[in-house]
């Protein structure tokens, strides 16, 4: 049950809503409602979840009491078994292959096990609950319900953000009744649906159509337009989608962090990652970057960190080689900036910083959208093949049609603060959208409720008549 469904929309958020007003114990209804949520989608793993919940409980409050090496040893221990758990479930096939790929004998079985909904996002939730409360940067949570509430609470269960437990302490505590923002959760949720249906879903097909078709029948032009597709598919998908994970916990009484901010319109790669997936980047930051040394240990322990951080990044978004590219692509860059290459750009005009960065971007989606690496170094191949040695463009004129033209005109319009300055011109206000540890104040324009409306009944249009609204972070 994707957020962008009927069923979701009009059936279960509405009848949850009315249920945690009405009930008297709040929490309780959090967490039957997010239970209810999972196990639609995902039934028995909520028994893995569950049993996960108890544990990392359990951990956290013995590492509280502890100090030194029984802490240190605790978490430790805490940190392995989760990972235990992520890596066996979505990397124990890739993993058998590889071996099997490298050493003579008996081969490893190789199994492909249902990947449990979510499971990257509420395992990196979890190890942040332990270390935090282990380094004193969170409070242990004494009631069970409250934080399997924490850790369950659907907005952020199947795709994030991944919401620190110190950011929303204060809330989880609180009255939220007194605390919720309806009107600015509703915002949000219209704005992120409309990401995601008028932009994501119409353009998923084009990169769907490209990226499956032979190479040898694509020319540069609709290998580019391919590659253009889901390079906004992929940023309104996912942001879309954070943004009502965003109104639905403002609804709710919970504040979560922004997730992404215009990430396209970033002026070097580095800055792509201070914009992009903001609570994943921070994470990565926090708990292993930082840990690892950071760049307090000279160049080779940086450029060492930086590989680690960015291999794990490609890595945690799926098991497969073309991940692991992807990660360490966008690694070297990073390595390149910190290096020299920044000052060569910032000597520069911004338009080719900001055209540097988005040639960048799109090549690595490529790496991270084929199915395979040969896959994807063939179609980077087309991208810059000359048209003389190319077929004839007929896919890319049965590709385009007037829906492409309008999502791809709107995507291109706002992936980048155009809209904001607009608004900003016109003086419309802002309101504050809360705070957190990993954003400062979240300030949006309250946007007419004749916009709001005439988006909501589009997107609503969009999803009566297509047959095809997938979610991407789905397979993460």
């Amino acid at each position: 049950m994707v957020f962008s469904s009927f069923v979701f929309l009009f059936y279960f958020f509405p009848a949850f809503l009315l249920g945690y007003y009405v009930s008297g114990w709040r929490t309780g209804a959090l967490l039957v409602g997010s239970v209810a949520f999972y196990v639609w989608g995902e039934g028995a793993y909520v028994v893995l979840l569950g049993g996960l919940i108890v544990i990392n409980y359990a951990a956290a409050r013995a590492i509280s009491g502890a100090e030194g090496k029984a802490r240190n040893q605790a978490l430790a221990a805490v940190i392995a078994l989760d990972l235990a758990v992520l890596v066996f479930f979505k990397y124990a096939g890739f993993l058998a292959t590889n071996i099997n790929a490298l050493l003579p004998g008996d081969p490893l079985p190789v199994t492909h096990l249902a990947l449990p909904l979510g499971i990257s996002f509420f395992t990196f939730q979890l190890i942040s609950y332990v270390a935090d409360v282990a380094w004193g940067k969170a409070q242990v949570e004494r009631d069970l319900t409250r934080f399997s509430a924490y850790i369950l609470m659907f907005p952020h269960l199947i795709a994030g953000p991944i919401v620190r437990y110190a950011d929303i302490r204060e809330e989880m505590h609180a009255d939220r009744k007194q605390t919720t923002r309806l009107g600015l959760g509703i915002q949000y949720v219209i704005v992120g649906l409309c990401q995601k249906v008028l932009v994501a879903n119409t353009l998923a097909p084009v990169a769907d159509h490209v990226f499956g078709a032979p190479i040898g029948s694509l020319s540069a032009a609709t290998a580019w337009l391919g590659t253009l597709s889901y390079t906004l598919q992929i940023y309104f998908d996912f942001c879309g989608y954070s943004n009502m994970a965003i109104g639905l916990a403002f609804m709710l009484g919970f504040t979560y962090p922004r997730n992404f901010n215009y990430p396209y319109a970033a002026q070097s790669m580095t800055d792509f990652w201070r914009r992009w997936h903001i609570s994943l980047s921070s994470w990565f930051r926090d708990y292993v970057y930082i840990p690892l040394g950071g760049n307090r240990a000279g160049r080779w322990a940086t450029v060492r960190n930086l590989l680690i951080v960015f291999f794990l990044t490609g890595l945690w978004h799926g098991a497969a080689w073309s991940f692991i590219v992807w990660g360490l692509f966008h690694g070297a860059f990073l390595l390149l900036e910190r290096f020299g290459l920044s000052r060569l750009l910032n000597a520069g005009p911004r338009l080719v910083r900001h055209g540097y960065v988005l040639v960048v971007m799109m090549l690595g989606w490529v790496f991270f959208r084929a199915d395979t690496l040969p896959h994807a170094l063939r179609l980077i191949g087309v991208l810059f093949s000359p048209a003389l040695h190319r077929p004839p463009d007929y896919i890319l004129a049965a590709l385009i049609n007037n829906e492409v033209i309008a999502a791809l005109a709107l995507g291109m319009i706002l992936a980048v603060p155009t809209l904001p300055r607009m608004l900003d011109a016109l003086r419309l206000p802002r309101v504050a959208g809360g705070t957190g540890a990993i954003t400062n104040t979240l300030e949006v324009h309250a946007l007419p409720a004749l916009l709001l409306l005439t988006g909501l009944v589009l997107s609503l249009a969009h999803l009566a008549t297509a047959t095809l609204n997938p979610f991407l972070y789905f397979r993460f």
